[in-house]
């Protein structure tokens, strides 16, 4: 699936966040999430040859809203410019692990699988002491050529 549609809706969008601009291109608004949405659907089949837990995801469940919520930020702009999407066999939320797809413009697209909040210290304390018990484990995947040549660890540490 292409997405650069999606970047070019997002890239408009982020020229003009605000309401007038948002309302005045409903269609495309439309049109976009439903591209995003297959690009979802999509992802969560290939991710279901591996991961099966995942595989009764329904992609409108699993996005989140352009909508920026400004009361809970410093950034006041009423739309979020990125598409963006939780999958796991929970949903989107409570539970944080899972994958991730941010699409959005300027190179900041990303996708990442793993725990997305600190907020939760048992599950991080859990990762962290699987992690530690079987250390070379885990230090073999990640330097691993194949490994290495698609993904990167990052985020806050463990």
């Amino acid at each position: 699936m292409e997405t650069k549609w999606i970047l070019k809706y997002l890239t408009d969008l982020n020229e003009h966040n605000n309401r007038g601009w948002y309302n005045a291109h409903n269609a495309e608004t439309k049109a976009t999430t439903e591209q995003f949405e297959e690009l979802i659907h999509e992802l969560i089949l290939r991710i279901g040859k591996f991961d099966n837990s995942i595989l009764h995801i329904q992609p409108r469940d699993n996005t989140f809203t352009l909508i920026r919520y400004p009361r809970f930020g410093s950034d006041r702009t009423p739309y979020n410019p990125a598409f963006r999407a939780h999958i796991s066999s929970k949903g989107k939320l409570p539970v944080p692990v899972g994958y991730y797809l941010m699409i959005k413009p300027g190179g900041q697209s990303f996708l990442g699988g793993g725990l997305f909040a600190s907020s939760f210290r048992d599950a991080t304390e859990m990762i962290r002491d699987y992690i530690t018990e079987r250390g070379e484990e885990f230090e073999e995947i990640i330097h691993a050529p194949e490994f290495e040549k698609h993904f990167r660890v990052q985020g806050t540490s463990l």
